[in-house]
């Protein structure tokens, strides 16, 4: 089966690239989304809970950052320059992926304290939670699209393995 970058990059060099691309930041992010569900349900936003919750996001918003700009300039400009997507399945696979710095770095930044500081506490609860649901959102988009064979959504000409 031919597939597109997004899964080729998670099934090179296993089990490395999976982990890496893949289990770090989902891990991160579902750890985030989790605490966030207990910090609103128990109005508690204060605390060691939420002090896990700020280190997983600014680990993740700069981890996933590093990614982006990494998967930036060796696959997504190399790829575009020379023509070589796998349809445009394989455009909107890695493109949601890489989408994520979009909502990652925000959430590091906003606790880090570098935005949003004059928001009050729960506002900025509530953005931390838009922001962690946006980059849910566009990984499982990814996971979704970067699954499909792109050859059944067109030729793809002369495609390199």
């Amino acid at each position: 089966m031919n597939m597109t970058h997004y899964m080729s990059l998670l099934t090179d060099n296993q089990p490395w690239n999976l982990i890496l691309f893949m289990a770090i930041p989902v891990i991160f992010a579902e750890t985030i989304t989790v605490t966030e569900f207990i910090i609103l349900f128990t109005k508690n936003l204060k605390g060691p809970l939420r002090a896990f919750n700020r280190v997983c996001s600014i680990l993740a918003g700069l981890y996933f950052t590093g990614i982006f700009l990494y998967l930036l300039f060796t696959a997504f400009i190399p790829l575009t320059a020379n023509g070589e997507w796998h349809t445009w399945v394989d455009v909107l696979a890695v493109s949601s992926y890489l989408s994520g710095v979009i909502f990652l770095l925000p959430l590091a930044l906003l606790d880090l304290g570098l935005i949003a500081r004059k928001h009050s506490d729960e506002k900025k609860l509530k953005l931390h939670f838009i922001l962690i649901s946006g980059f849910l959102v566009v990984a499982h988009i990814a996971m979704i699209f970067g699954m499909v064979n792109p050859e059944i959504m067109g030729s793809m000409g002369s495609m390199n393995h």
